[in-house]
């Protein structure tokens, strides 16, 4: 906990990739000051962006930012209320040094945080400067006078980004469909609105105003829980595809015609597959866990594959270092070379409605030949007490005969089935992810493999 007089600084909320806990009993504004003053110090950066997302916590918080890079003598954009790709556009299109969002994402109305980046959008994670940031945020000592303070201008980027936005899709392919939307009273709304203005889609709108308080629902539709909402109302719109938002709207997830969810991978695929119409032969990149559908898409439409670890934090290096021009993540994060090779969640929904448009029929039956060949568990997670011993024990069991990577986790692959097991970054947790090429056998060697991990 953070020592100077009269702030609460919480070192447990530095985690791998940014800053998340609760608020006040592990992070106040005064934290929050600490943070900024201590980020642009650490960067050395002059010129950089502070916005917050709809949290009842996040414009005091974002205010104590503000002050705190002011004080250390950078030059600040204050973007006001915005979604986190905003942030990441108002960096890398405006040429910053970086900048930062007030915003815990999905989690619950008691928590906030700070997602960070350096130029060109890129993250600031542990491995990447946050460390340093942390020492010195936490430290007693006072952090050194500037000679000049810094300045904060107001700065409205959501038409600049709006129209980036619109300039990435072909607009003359998008037709009248029917599009439910839920923005789980989070960020996505408010970046929706002057771009739903200029398309022809019939929306039918749920929580699209923000609301940090989350009257209706969690903003996290990667829960079963909360997704029931949106597949209700999708099936009360026939015809209609839905789209939902996390909380800071940096991730979507879709849902068929037939009130289906959509899993990332297989979403990741059919992304893919848009794309490379494109440019193609070009390098998308997709996270260990995906299903075999990915890489087999992206062979059939002539692109090149390349898996990676899973974290925005590695996917984003490893897109940069490749010249990608997409990554598709299981979790619902989608990433575009033409967006500064970061994550958005309007992009991937406005990508669906044109595929959707341009194909003639549905999104179910674009689904159909990867449902009815790739049978896959989604992300299950065990709590274990002893991580490694348990890795060890499933490559005893499952790894002679197999093929097996250790990129992230331990992924083992058989002939006609295959799993990744990767423990969390926070809890004593592993996460399983299977796929067999029956929907029989996937779900034998799902509860085999469950049976061994929780026994």
């Amino acid at each position: 906990m953070g020592t100077l007089s009269g702030m609460t600084l919480d070192a447990s909320i530095f985690k791998a990739y940014d800053v998340r806990g609760i608020v006040p009993d592990q992070f106040d504004p005064d934290g929050a000051y600490r943070i900024a003053r201590a980020y642009v110090e650490v960067f050395r950066a002059k010129r950089i962006a502070i916005g917050h997302d709809m949290r009842l916590s996040s414009p005091a918080l974002a205010e104590a930012a503000v002050r705190g890079a002011t004080d250390g003598g950078a030059d600040v954009a204050v973007l006001g209320e915005i979604g986190t790709e905003m942030l990441y556009f108002a960096v890398a299109d405006g040429g910053l040094d970086g900048g930062l969002i007030v915003t815990a994402s999905h989690n619950p109305a008691e928590y906030n945080g700070m997602k960070i980046v350096r130029a060109e959008a890129q993250p600031v994670g542990s491995a990447s400067g946050l460390n340093e940031v942390k020492k010195m945020a936490l430290g007693d000592d006072p952090l050194p006078p500037v000679a000049t303070l810094g300045t904060a201008t107001p700065l409205d980027v959501l038409p600049a980004y709006a129209a980036k936005m619109l300039s990435l899709i072909d607009m003359d392919a998008i037709k009248p469909l029917k599009v439910v939307l839920d923005g789980g009273s989070g960020m996505a709304g408010k970046m929706l609105g002057p771009i739903l203005e200029a398309l022809p889609v019939e929306a039918v709108p749920f929580f699209l105003e923000p609301d940090g308080a989350f009257p209706d629902h969690q903003p996290n539709p990667l829960l079963e829980e909360n997704r029931q909402f949106i597949i209700e109302k999708v099936k009360a719109n026939p015809g209609a595809i839905g789209i939902a938002w996390d909380g800071d709207a940096d991730r979507c997830f879709f849902i068929d015609e037939e009130g289906e969810f959509v899993d990332g991978d297989f979403m990741t695929a059919l992304l893919a597959e848009e794309v490379l119409k494109h440019h193609p032969g070009s390098t998308i990149l997709y996270d260990i866990r995906a299903s075999l559908a990915v890489p087999d898409t992206i062979a059939r439409c002539g692109g090149t594959s390349q898996v990676s670890r899973v974290g925005h934090a590695f996917i984003k290096v490893a897109i940069k270092e490749s010249g990608g021009v997409f990554a598709g993540e299981v979790s619902g994060h989608y990433y575009f070379g033409e967006f500064y090779g970061v994550d958005t969640g309007i992009l991937p929904a406005l990508l669906v409605i044109q595929l959707v448009s341009r194909s003639g029929t549905t999104l179910h039956e674009l689904l159909k030949p990867l449902r009815e060949k790739y049978f896959i568990t989604g992300e299950i997670n065990s709590p274990v007490p002893d991580v490694a011993l348990k890795l060890q024990e499933l490559k005893d069991r499952y790894g002679p005969g197999a093929r097996i990577s250790h990129l992230d986790g331990i992924t083992i692959e058989h002939d006609t089935w295959r799993f990744n097991v990767r423990p969390s970054n926070t809890e004593p947790l592993l996460r399983l992810n299977l796929e067999a090429q029956s929907e029989s056998e996937m779900i034998a060697r799902r509860d085999e493999v469950l049976g061994v991990i929780r026994s």
